[in-house]
């Protein structure tokens, strides 16, 4: 709901701006939630336009210390913000009894927990209408609006929920066929040139990040060629040492940013702006057909093929398609809203067999059958003759959460490198496909799909001191001096430039000492996990699993209070609740509570920060909990099964820990590292066989 809000309560003009938000589930519990936030946007958006807030993510603002005022009215701020925060309060407090009084309430929810899981009717519902659509207005609320917004426009841009269509035995292409569903009503419902998309857990931290990408959409030297226009990542819930490399800055700051010399960085799945036309399959203006009578000066205009085969067979959505060339879009929804015909439309868009027997997932939309559907999309864009350009902000435009913990992050990383290798070896290769692609933009493409081929190399050279240990009998010659020599000039080499190009970048040492580190750790895991998998889809006909990366559930990260002297950054400490058999505990609902004491500490001395695992019963606790603190240098105390005290200066004895990294040598326990978790993502391919 903060990321609904953040958009919003953006800064573009109110009546050109809609929200879809797109649920996979078909949750009633979601859709009372986008409910119960487009009331509260009635308060939010006018407050934040009066106070010019940053960012318009309420829990992300409300959270701030030492905010900067830039509004109009400094008088009045500190009355508003109080109300605001109560309301936001009591926002919250609502979101969080729905499922009880859902289940208590909607025979609905309890009909679908019968049915099957994952299966359910499409839904497109308006939960607030276009601004200028008076004769849907809500009611005024009771008593009025105590703040003053005389001179401030309170309108709020329109609100859509959409959930496709589940039906079994059908393939439903995971987000790729959500964000193709997405596009199909929007194109019914507002038509707009441009649509940009966010994952759930992304929020809007710079106001003006729309109209920055505008500027490139709009640019009159390349603007008609700009097919769409991508933030980096940034998130706010990464320590300030970056252990797992969730930045990383090398990236997204210097290969991202090169990229625009070529034809612009790729899609990267998440705050990305694209032209409608360009997600349609339809080439750039300088590469369009045109009509005869126009090349004869006689008028016409472009020609693109809209048939049924390639778009579907919605009637309006194929009118669409033709407005959407001349650029119109449509201001209000249309007035056959209610009518029968348009009803059917809107569910025939978002049907479980709109894709069967057309283009959409190959040259239509976003890509099916592929792990990293943002990879190969923006590849296709640009194979039509499409650029794309990097925006970066000085304020960041965006901010997401990352994982926070070794595993989820190392099978975020399985996932991208996996997926990018199927692209290699898929239709969308960039040796054999892609007819318009600059060479150097596809030598780009290229080294994103075998990148972690590398890894093989690396685990090469990881062994190569074992072969000091064989006798010199056993092999033809060891390594000599004159190998180690050249080895030495091309690693110096490769770093001399990569120093050019992080300062080019204007990338920190710290963010390229990350990168280097984890892309070590990445090689002796993650990457040779990817590789694996490329080996055995042949034989066994599965791919990359999909499996959504888990950032806040298993893992709490925690800033410990300032030094009272003012000095010192804060530690950062990463929590683990473990049962006996190595499965995380829910703190929230599974009978654990986290609970911190005395954790403050005074000038020049080292910090213990206690914390304790509160069982609701005996039974929870004698399953044997255990508390770990990744946080090496601190000591903890921990306390297992009741309130029986057990004082420990490292770690809990009763699990294998997770590999941690110190926050001050930013060091690996390698063998913990390898025992845990390799272990445990091996795994997934055992059970895959």
């Amino acid at each position: 709901m903060n990321c609904v809000l953040s958009i919003l309560a953006t800064d573009y003009p109110v009546d050109r701006l809609t929200c879809y938000l797109t649920d996979d589930s078909g949750a009633l519990v979601l859709y009372e939630a986008l409910v119960e936030a487009a009331s509260f946007a009635a308060l939010w958006v006018p407050f934040c336009r009066k106070h010019s807030v940053e960012p318009r993510a309420p829990e992300s603002y409300l959270q701030l210390e030492g905010m900067v005022y830039n509004g109009r009215s400094p008088g009045e701020f500190m009355n508003d913000y109080r109300h605001v925060q109560r309301e936001y309060e009591e926002l919250k407090a609502r979101l969080e009894m729905l499922p009880s009084t859902i289940k208590e309430r909607s025979d609905v929810y309890n009909n679908s927990m019968k049915a099957k899981e994952g299966d359910h009717a499409g839904i497109v519902k308006i939960v607030q209408s276009h601004p200028s659509c008076a004769c849907e207005a809500p009611p005024p609320a009771e008593g009025g609006n105590p703040l003053n917004f005389d001179g401030v426009d309170t309108r709020v841009p329109m609100v859509v929920y959409v959930s496709r269509e589940k039906s079994p035995g059908r393939e439903h292409n995971k987000k790729a066929g959500n964000l193709n569903a997405q596009l199909r009503v929007s194109a019914l419902l507002s038509n707009a040139p441009f649509t940009i998309n966010f994952d759930c857990d992304h929020y809007i931290n710079n106001s003006q990040a729309l109209r920055a990408a505008m500027c490139f959409m709009l640019d009159a030297r390349e603007g008609d060629r700009t097919g769409f226009v991508q933030f980096p990542q940034r998130f706010q819930n990464v320590d300030p040492t970056d252990r797992y490399g969730n930045h990383n800055r090398v990236f997204f700051d210097g290969a991202m940013y090169a990229l625009n010399g070529l034809q612009g960085p790729t899609y990267l799945g998440t705050g990305c702006m694209f032209r409608r036309l360009a997600l349609y399959g339809v080439d750039p203006p300088p590469r369009r057909s045109r009509s005869s009578d126009e090349e004869h000066g006689h008028g016409g205009g472009v020609t693109v093929d809209t048939d049924t085969s390639k778009f579907g067979n919605s009637v309006l959505f194929l009118d669409s398609v033709l407005a959407a060339l001349k650029q119109e879009r449509r201001i209000i929804a249309p007035p056959e809203l209610d009518e029968a015909a348009f009803l059917a439309e809107k569910t025939t868009a978002v049907s479980s067999s709109y894709d069967q027997g057309t283009d959409w997932g190959s040259s239509v939309g976003y890509i099916y059958n592929i792990a990293t559907e943002d990879i190969v999309t923006g590849y296709r864009i640009h194979g039509q003759g499409w650029r794309s350009m990097y925006c970066s902000m000085e304020r960041e435009a965006f901010q997401g959460t990352a994982p926070i913990n070794l595993t989820e992050r190392l099978y975020q990383i399985v996932r991208w490198s996996g997926g990018s290798m199927e692209v290699f070896f898929s239709p969308y290769n960039p040796l054999l496909s892609g007819r318009r692609l600059h060479l150097l933009q596809r030598a780009a493409y290229l080294n994103f799909t075998i990148y972690p081929v590398t890894s093989v190399f690396v685990l090469l050279y990881a062994f190569c001191p074992v072969m000091w240990l064989i006798p010199a009998e056993i092999i033809i010659q060891r390594p000599f001096t004159s190998y180690v020599l050249y080895l030495v000039v091309v690693v110096g080499l490769i770093h001399t430039i990569g120093v050019f190009e992080i300062k080019w970048a204007g990338i920190a040492w710290n963010d390229w000492w990350r990168n280097e580190q984890f892309f070590m750790i990445a090689s002796m895991s993650a990457y040779p996990t990817a590789v694996l998998h490329m080996v055995v889809k042949p034989i066994t006909g599965k791919g990359i699993h999909f499996r959504v990366t888990s950032k806040q559930t298993t893992t709490m990260t925690t800033a410990a209070d300032d030094d009272d002297d003012g000095g010192g950054d804060d530690r950062y400490a990463d929590i683990y609740v473990r049962d006996a058999m190595g499965a995380h505990a829910d703190p929230a609902g599974g009978g654990a509570v986290l609970q911190r004491h005395g954790h403050r500490r005074g000038s020049g001395q080292s910090r213990r920060g206690q914390w304790s695992v509160v069982c609701d019963a005996e039974e929870a606790c004698g399953a044997g909990y255990s508390l770990q603190r990744v946080d090496h240098g601190a000591p903890l105390s921990v306390w297992v099964g009741g309130y029986r005290p057990v004082e420990q200066e490292t770690w809990h004895p009763l699990r294998p820990v997770a590999a941690g990294i110190c926050g001050h040598c930013s060091c690996v326990s390698w063998c913990s590292f390898f025992s845990c978790q390799i272990s445990s993502i091996y795994g997934d391919i055992a059970n895959s066989l």
